[in-house]
């Protein structure tokens, strides 16, 4: 178990930060998991929640539990996902609502990484972090439809470079509250906000990075419309930000001005409908498209 000892010049600073600075790769937010699951401790105690440190005390850290946060996600077959394309370097996957895209403490099951690991094993050794499960984006837990993942190491880089690229395109159905416009565009860059960085601000934040973001509104529904929205590399809950930006937050996102009442179907009513990249082998232009959840089913 490492042990620091605390030095004058990073008195008064907060557990996480000492512990994040001194392991190296390891982020606040998974610094702060450490500590919540007691593998942290403060002159032989467990700190309390941002709890600052005195110059001299020492701080303690769990071996086994630095080793575990590098652990791939457990297989678990019980989360049922639809596979939407497989070859020999990539899968992809219909992600469903409500399952968070990987694991955040060793042991976690649910995501779908444990889904995919569980039918593609090769993808447990696929990324550089093997939390991922292969896995080259991420979508919110309460988004659903495609997710891409590699099912070799020598395909990750180029997998996600392709969703990188100026040619890649990502389709997302939404539902909004308001009257949006027939077709308006967003191109204000995003920043993160808070203290953990959970949440982002549409022109501001810390270090705010270009997005653009099309849409059109292709049915209104009374109180609601739904949306088509288009973009190429996405950041942070770019969708949920520019359309709440705009005065149309999406149905279910009480983050960005809506409301989980607001939800008939309960949940975040957004989808993450297509992407069309270059496939990291061939170079060809592929299409993966997930089916709609039903409150993106068209009405008329």
């Amino acid at each position: 178990m490492p042990r620091l000892q605390v030095e004058p010049a990073a008195a008064g600073q907060r557990v996480d930060r000492i512990v994040a600075q001194a392991v190296p790769g390891l982020s606040a937010a998974a610094a702060r998991r450490l500590i919540e699951d007691g593998a942290v401790r403060v002159d032989g105690r467990r700190p309390r929640k941002g709890e600052r440190v005195a110059a001299g005390q020492t701080v303690d850290i769990d071996d086994a539990r630095l080793e575990d946060r590098h652990a791939p996600p457990l297989p678990d077959p019980e989360l049922p996902i639809e596979v939407l394309h497989a070859d020999d370097a990539l899968i992809a996957i219909a992600k469903p609502a409500g399952a968070p895209t990987h694991p955040l403490r060793p042991g976690q099951l649910g995501t779908a990484a444990n889904a995919i690991v569980a039918r593609f094993p090769e993808c447990a050794t696929a990324s550089p972090d093997p939390r991922e499960g292969g896995l080259v984006h991420r979508l919110d837990t309460g988004t659903s439809g495609v997710l891409l993942a590699a099912r070799r190491a020598d395909v990750w880089p180029r997998l996600r470079a392709a969703l990188l690229e100026a040619t890649c395109e990502k389709t997302y159905l939404a539902e909004v509250l308001g009257r949006p416009l027939e077709h308006d565009i967003a191109d204000a860059p995003i920043g993160r906000v808070g203290r953990r960085g959970t949440r982002v601000r549409v022109d501001g934040g810390r270090n705010p990075l270009p997005a653009r973001t099309e849409w059109e509104t292709i049915e209104r529904r009374g109180e609601t419309a739904l949306v088509r929205a288009r973009l190429h590399a996405g950041r942070a809950h770019q969708v949920r930000a520019h359309l709440a930006a705009a005065g149309t937050p999406i149905v279910g996102d009480p983050t960005y001005g809506s409301s989980p009442a607001d939800a008939t179907g309960g949940g975040l009513h957004l989808h993450a409908a297509s992407i069309r990249f270059r496939h990291p082998i061939s170079g060809d232009f592929i299409l993966i498209q997930a089916p709609p959840p039903d409150w993106a089913m068209m009405r008329a």
